[in-house]
């Protein structure tokens, strides 16, 4: 019967060559621990896992898109919300020319006090005008007609888009129907300004509320555009990302494993020198 032990051979020492495969296998794998450990990731490269690494990819473009998407929509939010803010101003100030207006229309008023009413008049007037032309965020200015709106980004592929129309708050203009050199010097000349007046604040309440009615959906859709980002991101850790208890573990039996490796090469590579004492 054919003897099943290993022949001891000076020239093949198969003991050694299995325990330096075993060896090496064991230090692929703790390379391969070490790596997750130091970049956190499973999945950090094609290399690793090819299919996993597309789809994580394709959810990264997905993220940095929303990301640009959510710079348009913050951006577009500021323009809005300066166009209120000088919207809710021309309001006030379109309150106070009617009581300036309503004063002077009264007939029992002199001259003289109906005067210094108009050169308040003007003053507010002009003061609206100002307010218009320096309603601007990042050189756009959505209340003084020089644009005919502006445009967000909704999605990561920029297909779809939220719009925000002009609303031209310009005096003499379709909202503020009060002409920019309006004045009173009689008392029927104030009168008409009043009604004026109240038509214009009719018009200014609704392009007001219109405006907020876009800023409020660009607002909603930027919560939603961020809830969707982190959801992705979460996708994608559970995808790649490492658990780094599980590595910890790993990486303490597979040292573990290394030492006693060296330890059994060690013992692999001794035992050819036992041939020697065959000869003594």
């Amino acid at each position: 019967m054919e003897d099943a032990t290993m022949a001891l051979s000076i020239n093949t020492n198969t003991g050694a060559m299995l325990a330096l495969q075993n060896l090496n296998k064991t230090n692929m794998h703790l390379e391969e621990v070490q790596k997750r450990i130091n970049t956190g990731l499973e999945v950090a490269s094609a290399k690793d896992d090819g299919g996993t690494y597309a789809i994580a990819q394709r959810m990264r473009a997905q993220v940095g898109g929303y990301g640009v998407v959510q710079q348009s929509l913050d951006m577009s939010m500021s323009i809005t919300d300066v166009a209120l803010a000088a919207g809710e101003a021309i309001s006030d100030l379109l309150i106070e020319m009617k009581e300036k207006a309503l004063a002077a229309a009264d007939v029992s008023l002199d001259s003289s006090s109906r005067t210094a009413l108009n050169e308040d008049f003007k003053a507010l007037r002009d003061q609206v005008a100002t307010i218009v032309s320096n309603a601007e965020f990042n050189g756009t200015n959505l209340i003084n007609n020089s644009v005919s709106s502006i445009t967000a980004l909704a999605n990561s592929d920029g297909s779809n888009t939220l719009r925000i129309s002009d609303e031209n708050m310009s005096l003499g203009g379709g909202v503020v129907t009060l002409a920019a050199t309006a004045s009173f010097a009689t008392a029927g000349d104030a009168s008409t300004i009043v009604t004026t007046i109240e038509t214009s604040l009719d018009n200014l309440n609704q392009s007001l509320a219109r405006l907020g009615t876009g800023a409020k959906a660009v607002e909603v859709h930027k919560s939603f555009v961020t809830k969707l980002s982190d959801a992705l991101e979460t996708g994608i850790g559970a995808l790649v990302d490492a658990d780094m208890a599980k590595e910890s573990a790993r990486l303490q039996a597979l040292q573990v494993k290394q030492q006693l490796g060296v330890q059994a090469l060690s013992i692999a590579n001794q035992a050819p020198g036992t041939i020697t004492s065959l000869f003594g």
